[in-house]
């Protein structure tokens, strides 16, 4: 076991590109995605093909971890060829609008690499890794219309103030998981009953601290907020950058980090939102001003997608646990800045539990989530997560020492 580590590391507010050809595609991808405006579902979708694409395209090419995909390694080639011409290739198709400059980079990368056979051959394999991940989600379900009409009983879900935005991605949990067997596997128990002591404190704890005007609420838990409010997938990407580059990952544990990262969030939003329109439960804006508040508002704009569970939590939590269990301790401390729309914050952390928690907290601060929506997104982020890790991108050697244990125990 790795000792534990207390690793202050210092950000600014847009990191730096790396050699680490994985964390210079990621910050491209993370710098297009957020100019694009995408919605973090799709980017969640996106960020887990490209990671898949590039962590199957080095291994394709210098084997030490099993692929996502079912293909055969070559083993020849330029692993950093590999993973550009993979990163380029999916994201000219995801992100067409920002081709000039993943043209400009993947030129970039090729011409770093001394020996033009390798180059050549490398990037063919990363094209063909990119092609097997963009083929593999093709027909997953991720475009499929499911109408949703909302509910006019007490608890039941229904558009939010103040705009009153029609519910968003109603089909996104039936799409087919990236590693989880199905959407359901870690669906929460119901949420409180609306007439339940719990569900009673609950509202009441949201218009207290988490109302437009709340009187409460200080400026540290405002900051807190805004903090967090921007993409999960943004932010949790930025901080395994962050950690990544300070711990001295080589490719193939960069490649593998960001790709466990990024399918934890993908699985992560799917059984989410899987549980969010199973139960269908309404936000604290609209229980709020059913008790008698008419003109209550959320400090900050509620998402419009039914409260159970808080899918922010569930994304911190299961990125918080991958990293954790990568580096084989929750105590790695960091600095990090935020992005738009509250961009420029700058917090603290003693480790990846500690901000997970803060991120989820920070929904109750906001007056977008009931605090038992943030607790049961938690505890399934937390499972998502540990799944994914022990279920995808084993080393090798670990599962070739399974398979001579297995073998010994027919013989």
């Amino acid at each position: 076991m790795k000792t534990w580590i207390m690793l202050l590391v210092l950000v600014a507010a847009a990191a730096s590109a790396s050699a680490d050809e994985v964390l210079r595609w990621n910050l491209l991808a993370t710098d297009v995605s957020a100019a694009g405006q995408t919605d973090p579902l799709t980017e969640s979708r996106r960020f887990a093909i490209l990671h898949v694409a590039m962590h199957d395209a080095i291994n394709s090419v210098e084997p030490r971890y099993e692929l996502y995909g079912s293909r055969r390694a070559s083993g020849h080639g330029s692993a950093e060829a590999a993973a550009a011409a993979a990163a380029h290739a999916v994201l000219c198709e995801l992100y067409p609008a920002g081709r000039a400059q993943f043209d400009a980079a993947l030129e970039e990368s090729l011409r770093s690499v001394k020996d033009p056979t390798a180059a050549e051959q490398g990037a063919a394999a990363g094209r063909e890794a990119a092609r097997a991940a963009l083929e593999a989600r093709r027909t997953d379900g991720a475009d499929r219309a499911v109408r949703y009409t909302p509910g006019t009983k007490a608890g039941a879900y229904r558009p939010t103030p103040p705009d009153f935005t029609p519910a968003f991605m109603a089909q996104w949990g039936e799409i087919e998981p990236f590693v989880l067997r199905t959407p359901a596997q870690f669906r929460p128990a119901p949420p409180p009953a609306i007439d339940s002591a719990r569900a009673k404190l609950d509202l009441e704890v949201v218009r207290t601290v988490g109302a437009a005007t709340s009187a409460t609420r200080t400026e540290e838990q405002s900051e807190i907020s805004r903090f967090w409010y921007e993409h999960s997938t943004q932010g949790w990407n930025r901080i395994t950058r962050v950690v990544a580059e300070a711990q001295g990952l080589d490719l193939h544990e960069s490649a593998r980090l960001f790709a466990l990262v990024n399918l934890a969030m993908a699985d992560g939003f799917i059984a989410g939102f899987e549980a969010k329109y199973h139960y269908a439960y309404w936000r604290p804006a609209t229980a709020i001003r059913a008790s008698g508040e008419a003109e209550w508002l959320s400090d900050l704009v509620t998402p419009p997608v039914p409260d159970y569970p808080s899918t922010h939590t569930v994304l911190g939590a299961a990125a918080a646990q991958v990293l954790a269990r990568f580096f084989e301790t929750d105590f790695i401390a960091f600095r990090m800045t935020s992005g738009a729309p509250y961009a420029g914050i700058t917090r603290g952390f003693f480790g990846f539990s500690d901000a997970a928690r803060e991120n989820g907290a920070s929904r109750v601060l906001a007056g977008i989530h009931f605090p038992t929506a943030v607790a049961e997104g938690y505890r399934q982020g937390e499972a998502v997560g540990g799944y994914v890790f022990d279920h995808a991108l084993q080393p090798l050697d670990r599962r070739a020492a399974a398979h001579d244990r297995a073998d010994a125990a027919v013989r």
